[in-house]
């Protein structure tokens, strides 16, 4: 079994584009989508009009839900920036979105971790600023109940795996369309990737079991950049420029 999941495309389309485009060429057919696919100052209608024409595999991510959930006045300037872009047949594809699925009977797919579409699974934020690694314990217990081989999981942006007990493994393919973003909770903190590529990973299932590669994607991130810093996201033109936040902004 080989196939590839894809996660946190945000509206940007050309990176969409340019990472289905490097799937296809690997001769790869089946893809999962973990979630967060429009919000964001970017083309969040063409991403929606993309991914409704190709009826992968879709969990929900937080950012999907607050489009189904909030009001739009009440919404982050992100996600208005996306709800402008949507029409009613793209809402209801986020409504039919379930949480979490089991796909081909052995991958379990979710969006952050099982409970909590909030939560970060495979890294943890601190006091200091700094995104870590997670202790194995916390994220064994985040598994709990889980039997699954493979568990796949987004949300971080940060391309990742790890090892779990029974010799299970995690994946976090890391972000389609957004290589940094900063946020509030836990702690003020920037997750960053230092780069300004798209990325996603293959899962590949041989007798030996499952393992991931990783893979980066060259688009035209500047024109991405371009757009939005037009749209008045500088931070958000920072993170597609170079894969880093700004100082200040």
């Amino acid at each position: 079994m080989r196939f590839a999941a894809i996660a946190d495309i945000h509206g940007n389309y050309p990176a969409l584009d340019a990472v289905l485009a490097d799937i296809a060429a690997q001769g790869i057919t089946d893809i999962v989508n973990l979630g967060d696919c429009f919000s964001g100052p970017l083309e969040a209608g063409r991403v929606a009009d993309r991914l409704l024409s190709l009826s992968i595999p879709t969990v929900r991510g937080n950012h999907d839900r607050y489009l189904i959930e909030q009001q739009p006045e009440e919404m982050h300037i992100s996600d208005a920036a996306a709800y402008a872009q949507l029409g009613v047949v793209h809402l209801d594809w986020l409504r039919s979105l379930p949480v979490d699925l089991i796909y081909r009977d052995e991958v379990y797919l979710c969006h952050a971790t099982p409970d909590d579409d909030n939560l970060y699974w495979l890294d943890m934020a601190v006091a200091d600023g700094s995104v870590v690694l997670r202790p194995q314990a916390e994220i064994e217990a985040l598994a709990a109940g889980i039997e699954s081989p493979l568990i796949l999981c987004g949300h971080t942006h940060i391309p990742r795996m790890a090892a779990l007990s029974g010799g299970r493994l995690i994946v976090n393919p890391g972000s389609v369309g957004g290589p940094a973003y900063d946020d509030e909770k836990p702690y003020p903190h920037k997750v960053e990737t230092g780069h300004a590529m798209a990325s996603y990973a293959v899962l590949e299932k041989s007798t030996s079991g499952w393992t991931a590669q990783f893979r980066n994607i060259r688009y035209d991130n500047m024109a991405m950049s371009v757009l939005a810093a037009t749209n008045g996201r500088p931070e958000w033109a920072s993170a597609l420029a170079t894969g880093r936040m700004p100082q200040s902004y």
